[in-house]
This record gives structure tokens, sequence and C-alpha cells, in this order.
């Protein structure tokens, strides 16, 4: 994967040309003091609220919220920064979009931060929505300090000027979702994209799906996109109509689903499971999808919902972290024997 492929997979690099094919969406430029804000690990509150909540505080400065929170021993406190101009850009993009939207950057969504919002969902009504998926967002972490960390070409890093995207919100079906390999302009897998469920309509309409995504790719992205090998998502309405989702780079960056790379990069073991109907060797691709026999698997996204330490501990990954953990236990052991006496 070169450097190149992942600048061609930025949003408002390719969104132009597939516009009419692909959700309404705006894009503002991200300012600066905003990309820092969300590099921030010390700020712990939210800003962008319209209203702060009945704990929160203003000062003298006219700063937006103010929580204390206090011990024995320490007294901290922590307070969100303004960002009037952007927060009001912002608000007239998402009024703009019909009140809600679904919040990107050049790349990545914050789709392993959703258990954080209210309504688990990546749904948005304000700034302050976006802000706190944004910070709590590995994904979103990853756009902003190293989107080229899979690359294998030693050029030097090209200059990324980030960017929000804010896409109208649509209620889409998981089971409508296709992520699709294309290797040297042709596509050659389809795999489900949550592969975590069993979904009754995909096998029995498995043969219309593949053709529908066929057809949409060979018609309208085949030989537009800036790259050859590129990986895209789409999602396919109850109509049986197909709308492109997004880009991803063809390479390990990129989650294969169902398929493995080194299965993709290869080309071998992908014929196995061609689309039904008569198609020929160059026009088919893999299709691949949960069965009814294949046990449902939780979702990839579940580990990010609770702190590493304990997924390390719970795996035995940090040997270290178990031996600390053993000795911190025998010390609570310890310390009730000696109350007890």
């Amino acid at each position: 994967m070169k450097k190149e492929q992942v600048v061609n997979c930025q949003f408002s690099v390719w969104y132009p040309t597939f516009k009419k094919h692909t959700i309404k969406s705006l894009i503002l430029p991200l300012p600066q003091n905003v990309i820092d804000y969300l590099l921030d690990d010390g700020t712990l509150v939210v800003s962008g609220r319209e209203e702060p909540p009945s704990h929160s505080q203003n000062n003298d400065s006219g700063e937006e919220e103010e929580i204390q929170w206090s011990d024995d021993e320490t007294t901290a406190t922590a307070t969100a920064p303004e960002f009037p101009e952007f927060t009001s850009k912002v608000q007239e993009a998402i009024n703009t979009l019909d009140g809600s939207v679904f919040p990107k950057l050049n790349w990545s969504s914050p789709r392993d931060a959703n258990w954080i919002a209210m309504n688990s969902s990546l749904q948005c009504q304000s700034l302050s929505d976006i802000f706190l998926l944004f910070k709590s967002s590995d994904f979103i972490a990853h756009d902003l300090t190293q989107p080229f960390i899979h690359c294998n070409d030693d050029s030097p890093d090209p200059k990324i000027n980030y960017e929000l995207v804010l896409r109208k919100w649509c209620e889409l079906i998981p089971g409508g979702e296709f992520r699709c390999f294309v290797k040297e302009n042709k596509l050659i897998g389809i795999s489900q994209r949550d592969y975590t469920q069993y979904y009754d309509h995909i096998s029995k309409q498995e043969d219309d799906t593949c053709r529908s995504i066929q057809d949409f790719f060979q018609e309208n992205i085949q030989y537009k996109f800036l790259d050859e090998d590129f990986v895209f998502d789409v999602y396919r309405d109850s109509r049986g109509r197909v709308w492109l989702i997004d880009f991803n780079p063809f390479g390990e960056v990129t989650d294969s689903l169902l398929f493995t790379w080194e299965e993709l990069t290869s080309g071998t073991n992908l014929r196995d499971e061609n689309c039904g109907g008569e198609t020929t060797e160059q026009d088919s691709p893999a299709f691949r999808y949960t069965t009814s026999d294949v046990t449902v698997q939780p979702s990839p996204c579940l580990s990010y919902r609770i702190p590493r330490d304990f997924v390390d501990l719970s795996t035995g990954e940090d040997t270290y972290k178990l031996i600390d953990f053993l000795k911190l236990k025998k010390n609570q052991q310890d310390d009730e024997s000696d109350e007890d006496m």
C-alpha cells in the first residue's frame, strides 16, 4: 500500500467525482485549535454544548463550562475550550442536512465509539455530539496521528489538510452493507459488511445482490477512481438500488472482513464462492456472507468499550500486568488479614 493510495481515499478527493451516487455531504476545514483539542488527553469535558449542564459553572472569562471534582487530597478543574466560529459553521451545516448527521474525518468515522453516545448511535445533532464521539475514538486518533503507518514506501508523508465531513443521516440496515475489493480495476470480492450477524435476505437474494453490485461498479466506478487497487463500501436498499458509501485503501489498514489479505493480494482461493448465474471468469467476484451454519460472532468493536489493560488481563497478552494484578490482590488480602487481627 502506497501513501498516494491513502491520500486518494480521502473523502474530499473522491466525493466530487461520485457525488451523485452517494449520500449528500458537506465538508468543513478543521481548524488547528480543534485538532489540538481532539488530541488533548487532558481535556475531559466536551466542548460545543449550546447550554451548560446543571452542574456547570460560567467563569468571568466567559469559558463555556467548568466541572469540578475533589476528594480528601486533591481538587482538579477541567475547562472546555470554545470554538464559536467553528461551532456556528458546523451547526449551519447540520441544519442544511436536515438536523442530523453522520460525522467522520478524512478517512474514518468514530464507529468504535458509538457505545459512549446517549443513543448508542453515530447520529449527531450538534458539535458536542461530534466531539464526544471523536474524542472517544481510536479510529479518529489514527487519522490524526498515523494515517500512513501501514504504507510500505519511504517517501515523505504528504501534508494532510484535515476536514470534518458531515453526511446527511440515513437509517441504514446493517444487512444491506457490503464491502467490495478491486484489484487492477477488476472487482474480485464482495463481503457482507456486518459479518457478525446472519441475515436471511442475503442468502435468498444472493444472485440479485451480486449482480446489482457488479452493475453499479461497472457503470459508475470502474476506471473512474484514481487508483486501480482499492476498496469501496456500498449499500443496497430494499428496492435493489445500490449507493456508494466510502472508499478505502487496498491494504491491511482496511478490514478484509470475510476474506484474508493474503487471498486478496494473491488472487487465489477467491473463485470458490462465485456469484450465481452465468458469469465469466473476468467479471465474477467471490461473494461471501455469514450463513445460518456459522456461529454469530461478537462485534470486533466491542474491544474498544473497556480499557485495554482489562483486555490484556483477560487474554493473558501482557504477563507483567497479570503479575502486578496478582501482587495487588495479595497485598489487599494481607491488609484484610491485618485488620481482622
